[in-house]
């Protein structure tokens, strides 16, 4: 298995206390916490193009770039049309010609009021969403480089990424990833009761481990606008027992707190939680399907219909020090939980699985 580790200095002053967050970043963190979808959602929260060029740019859109401003309207155009002919909806003369896609985001993002414009555009973007995800993975399977070598782009972006966390001055005590060897993906099929290649969430995995638990959330804020893009988080593969999702309202202004605490706080679930770790484990992780760029020599003219971007998936985990290192001790040691793992791989191979699903 191979480790990289990113070497922290640790004299850097921190600038993540002086972190603004607003809402769209807490209502982006309570969706990788909870492990629900963004097609649920009934608002989003942005505040200025800035921001909505932000998001794009996690998704490797350049709204200052001809192609990929042709790329937004293309998706756009295919999300209305869906939703004409096969939902049968119908949209106001600047909602279904806006001189500007990014528009939708601000619309998406309006309280108060009379709301069809803003529900519309919530519509919209949520077919936007699925459409643009779809069309990648048609260009994933359409192009001739190898999952491997997407893998590997992926980790030099994230590294890059951790650099640049670094460079912020944000408290992280380490950064590193690993990529599962042969051995410990067979194993983990073996382990699972769903034993299909696609259902290995983790084969790019990142712990990051902070100074104290109340750098958590502001890391994760961070991360949720600089690293990856929130919406393609995979719904039902978040385990959290390490942040109350409440805390997160403790950093928004008065007039924030109470437009989050209108909104219901999504239900925790636990799909994410590996049931040979120890009883006393704590740590939040999530799967994310991260975007990466498919090199131009490899996409011919599928650049406009399917777009240039690809995605991998990749675990992150995040912890606190001292959580990690009570992680490390008694029934939680790493050693425990790998002869966990396979005892159960050797039980079912010689006897198969009980009716009980393990």
């Amino acid at each position: 298995m191979r480790r990289d580790i990113l070497e922290i200095d640790s004299s850097l002053d921190t600038t993540l206390h002086a972190l603004d967050i607003r809402l769209q970043d807490v209502e982006s963190v309570r969706l990788l916490l909870s492990g629900t979808s963004v097609v649920d959602w009934q608002r989003l929260a942005f505040q200025n193009f800035d921001e909505v060029d932000r998001f794009l740019a996690r998704l490797l859109l350049d709204p200052s770039s001809d192609e990929d401003r042709l790329r937004l309207r293309y998706v756009f155009n295919e999300a209305v049309s869906y939703l004409e002919e096969h939902l049968g909806l119908t949209f106001p003369r600047e909602l279904r010609n806006p001189s500007d896609v990014r528009s939708l985001f601000m619309w998406a993002s309006q309280s108060g009021g009379f709301r069809r414009t803003q529900i519309l555009s919530c519509v919209i973007l949520k077919l936007m969403h699925v459409i643009h995800h779809m069309e990648a993975a048609d260009l994933k399977f359409r192009t001739p480089i190898s999952e491997v070598q997407y893998v590997e782009l992926a980790y030099g972006e994230i590294l890059r990424s951790a650099r640049d966390m670094q460079a912020a001055g944000l408290p992280i005590v380490s950064f590193y990833g690993n990529r599962k060897s042969r051995s410990s993906v067979i194993t983990k099929l073996l382990a699972k009761a769903e034993n299909i290649a696609a259902t290995i969430f983790d084969k790019l995995r990142f712990r990051i481990v902070v100074a104290t638990p109340e750098d958590i959330a502001p890391t994760l804020t961070w991360m949720t606008r600089h690293v990856f893009p929130f919406n393609y988080v995979i719904p039902g593969q978040s385990h959290n027992n390490l942040l109350e999702p409440e805390s997160l309202l403790d950093f928004l202004t008065d007039d924030d707190r109470e437009s989050a605490q209108a909104l219901s706080l999504p239900e925790l679930h636990d799909q994410g939680k590996n049931e040979f770790s120890g009883a006393s484990y704590r740590m939040i992780n999530f799967i994310v399907d991260y975007p990466v760029r498919v090199p131009g020599s490899a996409l011919g003219p599928l650049s406009f219909e399917l777009g240039r971007t690809v995605f991998v998936m990749v675990e992150f985990q995040l912890v606190d020090a001292e959580t990690a290192r009570l992680n490390e001790e008694g029934e939680n040691a790493h050693h425990l939980y790998k002869a966990r793992q396979e005892r159960r791989v050797e039980r079912r191979l010689k006897r198969g699985r009980s009716r009980g699903g393990r």
